[in-house]
């Protein structure tokens, strides 16, 4: 099933057309379809001889002697048609418990009277239905965009599939042009933020820190010490209460910082510390990579800047730089 099967050794999907095939009211026969291989298709009232041999003049006009629309008796008929005609590379999606769902199928159409109720209309499909992309990440809806996932309130029961090549792009686990775009802007967006940072007087550089702190919640309280490179805060979370320990330095090695999370040790006054420093030096961007020590936050050059620019400071860091 979706969750489990891998398609790395797959060529990339390249579909003839695609399709959304709702499986039942509110995907009722869903679960039935994906464990027996299956899709599915209901109107059971329409004789499965008219549309296994393409008379969907009498389909549509049985639809209307049911007391339908020419409208709806219209959709219907589509409806049916691309059930019975679509070929084997059309692409089936349907979305259930979250998931987008996909198979291909074959030609043959069986009618199955057994399964009055439960769409008795099946296409076997050619392998298992899957909810992953090809290299076996879980395809949630939440992570899709609206443009796609909206199709799953039709309230019909076959439909197109608008944005076709956002779908297959998903599916063979592509990234998103734009959103790539996007991710590298602002990559060199945080570049440009440290090396910005790195250029403050060291009291703008407490202000800058001062600020995010505010913006995530946390007071000044108090300063325990102060250079011209570097800075000892107290500050409080104010919706818990909790202190914590605030080193700023504009530059530092791991030695320095040993000696400052053993001073966080041996204070009383805080469960908590932050070390932060625009520009460590190598041995400290090497020591950050691995797990810091219980209570402590290391708050380092790139680092900084995100939570610089998530506190919508750049245009402030602009502004102290010019």
């Amino acid at each position: 099933m979706g969750d489990t099967h891998s398609l790395q050794s797959e060529p990339e999907l390249s579909p003839a057309a695609i399709r959304y095939i709702k499986l039942g009211h509110r995907g009722h026969a869903a679960q039935d379809c994906f464990e027996t291989g299956e899709i599915g298709l209901g109107f059971d009232g329409v004789p499965h001889e008219l549309c296994a041999t393409g008379r969907w003049d009498e389909v549509s006009a049985h639809f209307r002697a049911e007391g339908k629309t020419p409208g709806a008796a219209t959709n219907h008929t589509r409806e049916m048609r691309d059930f019975y005609e679509q070929g084997p590379n059309t692409l089936w999606i349907t979305i259930h418990e979250g998931k987008l769902w996909w198979a291909f199928a074959e030609p043959r159409v069986a009618w199955k009277s057994a399964l009055k109720g439960k769409l008795p209309r099946r296409r076997k499909t050619v392998g298992p239905w899957r909810s992953t992309d090809r290299h076996g990440a879980p395809l949630l809806v939440r992570n899709l965009s609206t443009r796609l996932s909206s199709v799953g309130a039709y309230r019909g029961t076959i439909c197109a599939v608008e944005h076709a090549e956002y779908l297959i792009r998903k599916l063979n686990g592509e990234p998103e042009p734009l959103v790539s775009r996007a991710e590298q802007l602002r990559k060199e967006l945080v570049k440009t933020a440290h090396a910005l940072i790195a250029t403050l007087h060291h009291h703008d550089f407490e202000v800058l820190v001062d600020i995010i702190f505010a913006a995530s919640g946390w007071r000044r309280i108090g300063v325990l010490g102060e250079t011209e490179a570097d800075l000892d805060l107290l500050v409080e979370q104010t919706a818990t209460g909790e202190r914590a320990f605030v080193q700023v330095k504009s530059q530092a090695s791991a030695k320095v910082f040993d000696d400052y999370v053993q001073r966080f040790r041996d204070f009383e006054g805080a469960t908590r510390m932050f070390f932060v420093c625009h520009s460590p030096a190598a041995n400290l961007v090497a020591r950050a990579a691995a797990a810091p020590p219980e209570g402590v936050d290391l708050w380092l050059g790139e680092v900084l800047a995100e939570k610089a620019i998530r506190a919508g400071l750049f245009d402030w860091l602009v502004e102290r730089t010019r």
